[in-house]
């Protein structure tokens, strides 16, 4: 047994006899063994994890797994299967830390789990969501910052964080997720978005969060502590208010529409270049014209997604089909060129219909015929 393994066993000891948690053994552990044990602790794990590492041939049966969890050859999935014979939770954890403390895993590694939703939460600390279970969220020194209940995650207003710590969520095509923040702002996270933001805002700076994707915030008001949004090349800032921000990188401009209260935009670049926006209108910033620009519109067409919704207004299908690879998480290969342009207007809800549901009714307007494969849908091109 390592001398790092045997540290592991002593403290399992020490909380199984304690029947507690001591700040103090924990000090000297790294964020990922923090981890492992407070979740042994939670999960009421401590006496199984002991008796299963007394059982087991450490010298050669963890090494194997060791081993194993470093081989580039195997994909996430065969490691599993190979670590299945062990019936033991708590050689799943302590595989799963050492594969995520990994410095460089090949990306095939990662087709397992690219459908999950992931929280980074610092260097290679990679947590899986299941939205089924729950997480608690520990800071470095082992305190409780945040948890996950479901599809929410929140985090602390009163932990002891006193410098700027960012965590990193990555919601993946096909799901959407909730996210609060220490503020009590609350983002709802649409399909393939990412959001980097502080684990705490601290006195006397602004409230910056950064985004790739699309996001509707409730931001809680704090006049003190401006609330920003980067989205690529655009700064959305506002002191409380409820607005929608568009950033996906595939999409030609980054909009923000506006619910309650009042948001200023502009280009990072030229701040000269902005607007201020009221309720019921749509800023938008054109990547390829670096132009600002605003817009009354009905908001509902661009909010309805937090409840599944998906309104398609004078949209080519070109266009919907973007919206319909992220919402229903497949590829949609048009071979049909027809059809790429053809225009329409129509209201689906993801969580109602299936993607093949609405593939059929879109097929009756405009008849065309499709193959799919797994996650590939291939739209047929037009009979000569």
């Amino acid at each position: 047994m390592t001398a790092e393994d045997e540290k592991l066993k002593n403290i399992l000891k020490r909380v199984k006899a304690s029947g507690k948690l001591d700040e103090e053994d924990l000090k000297d552990l790294t964020y990922s063994e923090k981890d492992l044990i407070q979740t042994l602790f939670d999960e009421g794990l401590i006496e199984k994890s002991l008796s299963i590492l007394t059982d087991l041939n450490v010298d050669n049966d963890l090494q194997i797994i060791k081993r194993k969890l470093i081989d580039s050859e195997r994909t996430v999935f065969q490691q599993m299967k190979s670590l299945l014979k062990y019936a033991a939770i708590f050689i799943g954890l302590f595989a799963s830390i050492y594969y995520f403390q990994m410095k460089e895993v090949p990306e095939t590694k990662f087709q397992v789990a690219e459908d999950y939703i992931r929280l980074k939460m610092g260097g290679d600390r990679i947590q899986l969501i299941d939205q089924a279970g729950e997480y608690k969220i520990l800071s470095t020194s082992g305190e409780i910052i945040g948890k996950q209940e479901g599809s929410n995650i929140s985090y602390m207003a009163d932990s002891q964080i006193d410098k700027l710590i960012y965590n990193e969520l990555h919601i993946p095509n096909g799901k959407i997720f909730n996210l609060e923040l220490s503020d009590g702002t609350v983002v709802n996270l649409n399909s393939g978005t990412t959001i980097r933001y502080p684990v705490k805002f601290l006195k006397g700076m602004k409230r910056e969060v950064f985004i790739d994707g699309e996001a509707y915030f409730d931001v809680t008001n704090d006049i003190d502590h401006p609330f920003i949004v980067n989205a690529d090349d655009v700064l959305v800032t506002v002191l409380g208010t409820k607005f929608n921000v568009s950033s996906y990188k595939e999409d030609s401009q980054v909009t923000t529409v506006l619910i309650e209260g009042s948001v200023h935009m502009a280009n990072t670049i030229n701040t000269e270049n902005n607007l201020v926006l009221k309720p019921g209108m749509k800023g938008s910033w054109h990547r390829s014209e670096q132009s600002i620009n605003m817009d009354i519109v009905d908001t509902n067409l661009y909010v309805g997604w937090i409840k599944g919704e998906l309104i398609f207004r004078n949209s080519t299908f070109s266009t919907m089909t973007k919206t319909l690879e992220r919402k229903y998480n497949v590829s949609i290969e048009n071979k049909n060129k027809i059809l790429a342009e053809k225009v329409l207007t129509a209201n689906f809800n993801t969580n109602i219909e299936s993607i093949e549901e609405v593939l059929n009714v879109i097929s009756k307007i405009f008849p065309f015929n499709y193959q799919r494969k797994g996650k590939h849908i291939l739209i047929l091109p037009k009979p000569e």
